[in-house]
């Protein structure tokens, strides 16, 4: 018997819920638990580099606010990666897995593991993040050569972050 997590998402449009499935590759330990879901709505930034002889659109840096389920700003997304509460605590991770959920159209589902935190608050007690639901985010499909080596573009993504802790 394969066993489900089941998580309530939140969209910000009309505030309507959404079951979401958390796939298996992606799920947190069992011995943690959701204490906050928030959506993300904001950037991807790419930079054009030169990788083993050939021109691509690498990432750089998220750059994206956080929504909690009433659509008021509790946070901000940017580069570490790092998430930082309204209260000021932060914390920093690093992938432990992906899925592409919707290859061509959305970047992918993540499962992140906290590697370092900072301040006391909400953020204190996170462990692991999943990154679902999302929308757009992808590289750009061209305009990456030795013309725009360096040039930076941002693309715009949505998302939800489920946090989680003990």
């Amino acid at each position: 018997m394969i066993k489900k997590i089941v998580i309530l998402s939140v969209m910000l449009q009309g505030a309507a819920y959404a079951e979401t499935v958390i796939p298996e590759q992606i799920k947190v330990p069992q011995s943690y638990s959701p204490i906050l879901t928030v959506h993300a709505k904001g950037d991807q930034i790419y930079q054009c580099s030169l990788n083993q002889g050939e021109y691509a659109w690498t990432m750089l840096a998220p750059d994206a606010k956080l929504f909690d389920e009433e659509g008021k700003l509790v946070g901000n997304h940017s580069a570490g990666p790092l998430w930082e509460y309204k209260e000021g605590s932060r914390v920093v991770g690093r992938v432990v897995n992906k899925i592409d959920k919707a290859p061509g159209k959305a970047i992918s589902w993540l499962l992140v593991e906290v590697v370092s935190h900072k301040g006391d608050g909400l953020f204190s007690d996170v462990s692991f993040i999943n990154r679902v639901n999302t929308n757009g985010g992808l590289p750009p499909s061209s305009g990456c050569n030795a013309n725009h080596s360096g040039s930076e573009k941002r693309v715009a993504y949505t998302a939800d972050y489920i946090f989680y802790g003990k």
